[in-house]
């Protein structure tokens, strides 16, 4: 049986809907999925009372979909079963992204519980290789891509950021703590005519069944508003959230969406 923990977004939904039979849906508290009613709700400081739970109801996979922040750990609230788990717990909420969700993973797997990833249970999430618009990308566009790729590259490497803006080989943002719309937002008042694109991929050696980077009809809507010509995503890397809504506000928009290889 599969267990579905739901964060915020229309990812948890999506998910669902591309599974025959319905999971246990869980939520942690205060990340209630947008578009569906969990059967279980936990607090993180009763993680191990949570994973308890799960195993009863004959859970043995679980997928993690959407986000989630940081709550801090209220000692008050920890139960027997949480306590040998909190100095885990406390280390991945003053880690990066990446090494935090390794660790929660890790304390899954350790309870027997194996982890699968969003776009391994619904592979439709992730788009084909090549431009999947009417608008295609130009040499120049391309040229920017491998540029961008670089860059994510360097700032994963650090456990940084999934994403970037380039424009004539200069980066002129970064994803950061924030994400991708603050980023974008960031440009909606640049001083130059505009162009240029987003690009987005998984860290170096990122574990993808956590955290994969998306987008989404509000990433097209953020990259119209930054001046950008475009999005790049890598094939298998990046997961596209209501697809067909997302290419059909790219031809609208005239974006061009651009899936390419995957650079190692």
């Amino acid at each position: 049986m599969l267990a579905l923990i739901a964060g915020t977004g229309v990812l948890p939904g999506e998910v669902v809907a591309q599974l025959p039979d319905r999971p246990v849906v869980c939520a942690m508290e205060g990340f209630r999925p947008d578009t569906l009613t969990p059967d279980v709700e936990f607090p993180l400081e009763q993680v191990g009372s949570f994973i308890a739970n799960i195993k009863a109801r004959g859970v043995t996979q679980i997928c993690m979909a959407g986000a989630v922040g940081r709550p801090p750990i209220d000692p008050a609230r920890i139960d027997a079963a949480t306590m040998p788990l909190v100095p885990i717990l406390q280390q991945a909420i003053m880690s990066g992204d990446d090494a935090a969700l390794r660790a929660v993973i890790g304390i899954f797997e350790d309870a027997g519980l194996e982890v699968k990833a969003a776009q391994e249970i619904a592979p439709n999430l992730l788009p084909k290789l090549g431009c999947l618009t009417q608008a295609q990308p130009s040499e120049a566009d391309l040229t920017d891509a491998d540029r961008a790729s670089g860059i994510v590259r360097a700032m994963g490497a650090a456990d940084v950021g999934q994403a970037c803006v380039v424009s004539k080989r200069q980066a002129l943002a970064i994803e950061g703590i924030f994400g991708t719309a603050w980023m974008l937002q960031s440009l909606t008042q640049r001083p130059d005519a505009g162009g240029g694109i987003l690009f987005k991929a998984p860290k170096p050696d990122q574990d993808v069944r956590a955290d994969l980077p998306a987008i989404g009809p509000d990433t097209v809507s953020g990259a119209v508003a930054a001046g950008l010509s475009g999005i790049v995503i890598e094939k298998g890397g990046v997961l596209v959230l209501e697809k067909d809504r997302v290419i059909a506000e790219c031809d609208r928009l005239g974006l061009f969406l651009y899936v390419r290889e995957r650079t190692n």
